[in-house]
């Protein structure tokens, strides 16, 4: 499948707003308790969209009539996989976190063959090798043997479920049930579907942060937090799921996978810029790899 440009800016965007998000997440649990992080941050998204998505609300049985899909899709993208990967940075090593989140193609490939029955080609696995291999290049900062020193916490597992809720999310938006296609689709915009999305996300989202209250440590209010909380809520959300979803229906999720692989190198970028280590020779070797795996994927076998 041919990767136009901006097919390729479409998926490029989401994964360095999203390692932006791995770092500002990194430095807010420490202020705010993650699952109320992860409330905050879509309740602030959802008020972004109102504005731009209001009309879905006004038939709510264009909701009711697919409210099992909606519930599915928002309890996965929205309720789950940012609220594990918060809890995940309390407890685990960005080391470990970004390594399993890199085993995203995996779990695609293999919810692909063994829910949608879509067997695996052979350019699409060795395209997740070269991305692997890239990704492990920058995690072990060139030194591929420091892989073998990695120890498994408690907050690995909490990664490894949010993977695994982000690959159904991305099928079920390429594969979504006849109540979702052509004429029978509800007349939802980008914006409209996106604030069912939240609103749906929300409901697990906010009932999990109520339940983290009762022994959750105060929130440490600061400017700083304030602004945090809008990043979050507007680039690594509104705008990378706009992004994401245009280049998960052009090119599907098993491609799509690849390019999040991206995001690990982005948020290597981005620390060592904050830090004031500038990249080096394995970052732009990371880049080679990883691009790989993308072109690689992309051709027919």
């Amino acid at each position: 499948m041919k990767i136009t440009s901006r097919t390729a800016l479409l998926l490029t965007l989401p994964p360095l707003l999203w390692a932006g998000n791995a770092v500002v997440g990194r430095l807010a649990v420490g202020s705010m308790p993650p699952l109320l992080l992860n409330a905050c941050r879509w309740s602030l998204a959802l008020l972004v969209l109102m504005p731009l998505g209001w009309r879905a609300l006004q038939h709510p049985r264009d909701l009711l009539v697919r409210w099992r899909y909606l519930l599915l899709l928002g309890g996965l993208g929205v309720g789950c996989y940012n609220a594990l990967q918060y809890l995940a940075l309390r407890t685990s090593t960005p080391l470990n976190v970004t390594l399993i989140a890199a085993s995203l193609p995996v779990w695609m490939l293999l919810l692909g063959a063994t829910v949608y029955r879509e067997k695996p080609r052979r350019n699409q696995i060795l395209g997740a090798v070269f991305s692997l291999l890239g990704v492990a290049l920058v995690l072990s900062r060139g030194q591929l043997s420091a892989l073998a020193q990695v120890q498994f916490v408690p907050g690995d597992l909490y990664m490894l479920l949010a993977v695994m809720a982000w690959a159904g999310y991305s099928w079920l938006l390429a594969r979504p049930p006849l109540s979702m296609q052509g004429a029978m689709r509800p007349v939802w915009g980008w914006a409209e579907f996106l604030l069912v999305q939240t609103s749906c996300g929300l409901i697990f989202a906010g009932s999990a942060a109520g339940m983290e209250h009762i022994t959750a440590a105060p929130v440490h209010w600061t400017p700083w937090l304030i602004l945090a909380l809008l990043y979050v809520a507007i680039g690594p959300s509104v705008i990378a799921y706009r992004c994401w979803g245009l280049g998960v229906a052009e090119v599907g999720p098993t491609l799509a996978a690849f390019f999040g692989n991206l995001t690990p190198v982005f948020a290597a970028i981005l620390s060592a810029l904050m830090l004031g280590v500038w990249p080096q020779w394995f970052h732009a070797l990371a880049f080679v790899l990883i691009a790989a795996g993308i072109i690689v994927s992309s051709r027919p076998d």
